[in-house]
């Protein structure tokens, strides 16, 4: 079944604070699937040539994997992805928080190898976008491992999508991770079980600490933001990496 009833305690939420918790949007079974398939990126079974970076270089010290490895498109190089559970269950969560008219706009992974222990530094992530005109935005970030403080669960600072985009600058090399002012004093640490997921608005503050333990910590990521702000964005030539993956900037230069 590709629905979630969201309760209105948990609208309420995510209205309030920026996030919530969706447990088990997953079975175990799918997430052993979705595991299998993630490795196949990580290992280069899948090809995703520029798609594929580092988002913790210059930021980590790992010599043998990425810090941070992203993979922007996932779906792009396995279309099937388009239909599975995952994409289609986000969808309608989404729809829920945010409106009929939400659809998705980019899907990435991001893994924190064992050891790496490289922080996502903490930001907003209207800060790498185009400044929309409507600026409804929410990201499912899936855990496919039981992510822990210890090997980089996410954490946010709650009420902060309510409040202003803080100025943002590049964590170390130009055209790499965004991040701004903020502490873990300031937020709350969300660990979540396999097949467990958290949706976020666009604005929330949110880190992640490195990943010190000795597993995987592999995140699925989907945003999603309203039809015709993704047209928009098409037309402005913009579609967060699909064709230059590598390339990063510094889109919205009133965030700086």
């Amino acid at each position: 079944m590709n629905t979630y009833k969201l309760s209105q305690r948990q609208l309420d939420f995510f209205e309030d604070n920026g996030y919530l918790v969706v447990e088990h949007i997953i079975s175990p079974q799918e997430v052993t699937q979705y595991k299998a398939i993630y490795d196949d990126f990580l290992s280069g079974k899948i090809d995703v040539g520029g798609n594929r970076s580092d988002l913790g270089e210059d930021l980590g010290e790992s010599k043998t994997v990425e810090n941070i490895t992203q993979i922007m498109w996932p779906s792009k190089f396995l279309p099937e992805l388009l239909e599975m559970v995952y994409h289609q269950r986000v969808l309608a969560v989404s729809k829920a928080l945010m409106g009929d008219d939400m659809e998705m706009d980019f899907d990435m992974l991001i893994n924190k190898a064992p050891g790496t222990n490289t922080i996502t530094p903490w930001h907003q992530d209207e800060a790498y976008w185009m400044n929309m005109p409507d600026k409804r935005s929410v990201s499912c970030w899936l855990s496919l491992d039981h992510a822990t403080e210890e090997n980089g669960c996410m954490w946010f600072v709650p009420g902060s999508n309510n409040g202003k985009v803080r100025s943002h600058r590049f964590a170390s090399k130009e055209g790499g991770a965004l991040v701004c002012d903020a502490s873990e004093e300031e937020g709350v640490a969300v660990p979540l079980l396999p097949g467990s997921c958290t949706f976020h608005h666009g604005r929330t503050l949110h880190y992640s600490r490195g990943n010190s333990s000795s597993h995987q910590r592999r995140a699925f990521i989907i945003n999603l933001r309203p039809k015709a702000m993704i047209q928009l964005e098409r037309k402005l030539g913009y579609d967060h990496g699909k064709e230059s993956g590598s390339k990063r900037k510094l889109d919205n230069e009133e965030f700086k």
